[in-house]
């Protein structure tokens, strides 16, 4: 060996046999790292936490929208609901003329395009007539006295009613039977 290299062995030697000089210790090393790992869960906690934040803003904002397209579809269907009831009036008091009035085929089919429209927002007609009374769905402005009909069955419908999916727009005008 070279005169160079065995001293660089010389000294390489001397400094494992020695403890480093300011450089820490096993149990230093072991303090800092369990610091560093408790920053670590500390800091996972932190993502896990802003991540839940994030999916439930995100849920509840798709849930506002299509609550928002309810909303814009009822206010819609609120002021096309008295044209359809003056539609459905014309076209009962047409049904006196002959199939062949140009006036009578006009209203009906302006009827049943508005109807169609309802259909592809979801508005639905409230059933009432022969149903069971419901205060949900329809507004009892008449009571009769019948024993032909069960209680609280609706008999009668002077208004109909509409919904779109769980939502009433409009209750259905009705006389139940007591």
């Amino acid at each position: 060996m070279t005169k160079k290299k065995s001293e660089e062995l010389k000294e390489q030697e001397e400094t494992l046999g020695k403890e480093p000089e300011g450089e820490e210790t096993e149990g230093t090393n072991l303090e800092a790292l369990k610091e560093k790992a408790e920053k670590a869960d500390e800091y996972l906690d932190k993502y896990q936490r802003t991540l839940a934040e994030y999916d439930n803003f995100r849920k509840r904002t798709v849930k506002e929208k299509e609550q928002l397209v309810t909303d814009a579809k009822i206010y819609a269907v609120t002021g096309l609901i008295p044209v359809l009831d003056n539609l459905e009036r014309a076209s009962a008091a047409a049904e006196n003329e002959s199939d062949e009035n140009p006036l009578k085929q006009g209203v009906e089919m302006i009827f049943r395009s508005v109807i169609e429209e309802f259909e592809k927002l979801g508005v639905k007609e409230i059933e009432a007539l022969g149903e069971s009374f419901d205060p949900n769905f329809h507004n009892a402005v008449m009571h009769i006295e019948d024993e032909t009909v069960a209680e609280n069955t609706v008999v009668e419908v002077f208004q109909k009613g509409y919904k779109i999916g769980d939502k009433v727009i409009r209750p259905s005008m009705v006389k139940v039977a007591n």
